[in-house]
C-alpha cells in the first residue's frame, strides 16, 4: 500500500496495518534465525604429500590432518610420504597429491626446468623457514664445507630438498658432490644413528629449528654445527633458484648442547603450502584457513610452525597465490 494511502486510513486501521507488517517482519527474522544455515564447508577427499619418515614434513602433516578433521569433518585427508621437497612438488604438479609443503628453491627449480604441470602450481601460504645444518662430531677436523673433501657425507635422497641444497653448497665451496665426497643418500630418520655409529663423517639437513632428530642427537653425543653463511654470495652466483637462499643465523639456544652458547651463521629458505589451479577454491580456502588457525596448536609440537605469520603468509613467490587462498586472506583482512 502506498504511503499516501496509508496516511488516509483512520488512525486505528493504520495502527493495525502497521502492526501486522511489523509482525510479519519479526516472524520472518525469527524463521531465518531458527532454520539451519546451509553448510558451505567443502567435502570430499584430499591427498597431502608429506616427506621422509619421522621428518618435520611428516610430523606437520599428521598434526594438520588432525586439525582438518576438527575443522572440515566432511573432508577425508590422506597422507603420503615422500623423499622431500622435490618429490613433493612433482607429486602435486602431476596430480598424485593435492597439497604439500615444499621449499621455495625446489618449487622454483621445478618451474625453471619446465617440468610437467609446473605452470599449474599455486601457493596457498608462506609457512616457516628451513635452516641448512651441517652436523659433525665435536672432535671432527671439519671446520668448513671445503674440509668435507674425501669424507662420507649424508646428503639426503635423490628427490629431496636436502640433496638439492647440499649439492649447491658443496659447489659453492669448490667441491663436486659426485667426485669429491662420498655422498650417502639417507634421510634424517637414519642420519643421526649413522653419525653416532661412525658410518658417516657428517650430514646435511634442511629443516625448521630445532629439528627434533638433531636436538636428540646433541643430547646423546658431542656434536657441533659448521658455519655456512659465508657461502651465500657464491650460492647466489649460481643463478636460477639459488636466489631463494638467504643468510641467516641459528640462535644459540636452537641446540644448546651442540652450540654451547654460540650462534651459528647459516642459510635459510622459505617453505610454501602448495597446490594447483585444479583445486576447488572452496577447498583451498578452507585448508589455508586451517593451516593458519592451527599455527599455535601445531607449533607446540613442530616448533617452526609457530613462525607462520598471517602478515607474510600471502607472499608465495615463486608461485602465484591460489584463488581460494586469496579469498581467505581477503576474509581476514582488517
Amino acid at each position: 500500500m502506498p504511503l499516501t494511502a496509508l496516511r488516509r486510513l483512520r488512525p486505528a486501521r493504520r495502527r493495525a496495518l502497521t502492526g501486522a507488517v511489523a509482525g510479519l517482519v519479526a516472524a520472518g527474522l525469527l524463521l531465518w534465525w531458527l532454520l539451519p544455515l546451509e553448510d558451505t564447508r567443502p567435502s570430499g577427499s584430499v591427498t597431502f604429500s608429506t616427506g621422509a619418515r619421522t621428518g618435520v614434513y611428516e610430523r606437520y602433516g599428521n598434526l594438520l590432518k588432525a586439525a582438518m578433521a576438527r575443522d572440515l569433518p566432511e573432508v577425508d585427508v590422506r597422507l603420503d610420504g615422500s623423499e622431500g621437497s622435490l618429490d613433493n612438488v612433482k607429486r602435486v604438479a602431476t596430480g598424485k597429491a593435492d597439497f604439500t609443503i615444499a621449499a621455495a628453491d625446489a618449487v622454483a627449480k621445478y618451474r625453471i626446468d619446465q617440468r610437467a604441470g609446473a605452470d599449474q602450481l599455486r601457493g596457498c601460504a608462506r609457512l616457516y623457514d628451513d635452516y641448512m645444518q651441517l652436523v659433525v662430531p665435536r672432535s671432527s677436523d671439519v671446520d668448513s664445507v671445503a674440509d668435507l673433501r674425501g669424507k662420507r657425507v649424508a646428503v639426503g635422497g635423490r628427490a629431496s630438498g636436502v640433496r638439492l641444497v647440499a649439492d649447491r653448497i658443496l659447489r659453492a665451496a669448490g667441491l663436486d658432490i659426485d667426485k669429491d665426497v662420498d655422498a650417502v643418500g639417507i634421510g634424517i630418520d637414519t642420519m643421526p644413528t649413522a653419525l653416532e655409529a661412525g658410518q658417516i663423517d657428517a650430514f646435511f639437513w634442511s629443516g625448521g629449528l630445532p629439528t627434533t632428530h638433531v636436538r636428540k642427537l646433541s643430547e646423546k653425543v658431542p656434536i657441533r654445527l659448521v658455519e655456512l653463511g659465508t657461502l651465500i654470495d657464491k650460492l647466489h652466483a649460481q643463478g636460477g633458484s639459488s636466489r631463494y637462499y638467504r643468510a641467516a643465523t641459528m640462535p644459540a639456544d636452537a641446540y644448546p648442547y651442540a652450540q654451547r652458547g654460540k650462534a651459528v651463521s647459516t642459510l635459510a629458505v622459505a617453505n610454501l603450502l602448495v597446490t594447483t589451479d585444479r583445486m576447488d577454491p572452496s577447498m583451498a580456502e578452507a585448508v589455508t584457513r586451517t593451516v593458519i588457525d592451527s599455527r599455535d596448536h601445531i607449533g607446540a609440537v613442530v616448533h617452526a610452525a609457530q613462525l607462520v605469520d598471517l602478515r607474510t603468509a600471502i607472499y608465495t613467490d615463486p608461485l602465484a597465490l591460489d584463488e581460494g587462498a586469496r579469498r581467505y586472506y581477503r576474509s581476514v583482512k582488517p
